[in-house]
């Protein structure tokens, strides 16, 4: 998909909603875990959440660490996850968000896990071995990098924020990167939490689009986020997990998750 592609979506839905499918077995409803395996209920769980939030969002991004943890059997229910968007829902984003860092034929294998026996649009990487952690992922047409620059964990102060030549390291990180892409093959995760550092970043990256975690129960402001870091082309993927997923713990579950999703990250904020 194309940023053009993606920026189409964002004007007829309104939105630059991206729902982070991180299914917590351990959070799941009674009522989807009775009379099925664990693997079964998270692919079931999320079925429901993606019928009942396509409408306001434009991205999906499953955390990998839950459906890894789960052995040989969550891969394949990943993996049915992600063909349940494609076949239901084709035009939305999919992103793996796995973080994946390393070089030469491991990072070729890795970007063909995700690009092509997964068929995600994107996948997030953690820049720290430099840019050949990256270059592998650009090789795709259609296809994105999403390289962690400024993270939005409390620690991510030890290493992000110290200073290379006067700049602070996701600026570095940031601009190394551009050299050797586009805004057609890579986007940069910047935290929500983060949200006065967006107008910064925003500055010296004009034109790729930024995936924002950490709005909603890490305490990031959608509002903030679209007021600091979108570009006339939106330019933002903005992220929510668990105040999606876990909007009601009882059977109206999907129905509290599209009410939740329904009044976060719409885009319309740009215009109020």
């Amino acid at each position: 998909m194309t940023s053009d592609g993606l920026y189409s979506q964002i004007l007829r839905k309104g939105s630059m909603l991206c729902v982070g499918l991180d299914t917590d077995p351990a959070k799941l409803p009674e009522c989807i875990i009775q009379g099925r395996s664990i693997p079964e209920a998270v692919l079931e769980f999320n079925k429901r959440i993606v019928d009942a939030t396509q409408h306001y969002c434009v991205a999906y991004k499953p955390n990998l660490a839950f459906y890894e943890s789960m052995g040989p059997e969550g891969l394949r229910i990943l993996d049915k996850t992600v063909e349940y968007i494609r076949t239901n829902y084709p035009e939305q984003f999919l992103i793996a968000d796995a973080k994946r860092g390393d070089i030469g034929n491991t990072a070729r294998m890795y970007a063909r896990t995700f690009f092509e026996t997964f068929d995600f649009d994107a996948v997030t990487l953690s820049p720290y071995m430099g840019s050949e952690t990256v270059t592998p992922f650009l090789e795709y047409p259609g296809k994105y990098a999403i390289v962690v620059a400024l993270s939005s964990n409390p620690s991510s102060a030890d290493f992000q924020l110290a200073t290379k030549d006067g700049k602070p390291l996701y600026q570095v990180v940031i601009e190394r990167c551009m050299e050797i892409s586009n805004p057609d093959n890579m986007m940069f995760v910047v935290g929500a939490t983060k949200a006065d550092k967006l107008k910064e970043i925003r500055s010296f990256c004009p034109d790729n689009f930024f995936l924002v975690p950490g709005v909603g129960a890490q305490g990031g402001s959608a509002e903030e986020v679209i007021s600091n870091g979108s570009n006339a082309r939106g330019g933002l993927l903005i992220n929510s997990s668990r105040g999606i997923l876990y909007a009601s713990s009882c059977q109206d579950f999907a129905q509290a998750a599209a009410k939740a999703a329904a009044c976060t990250a719409r885009f319309e904020t740009l215009h109020s």
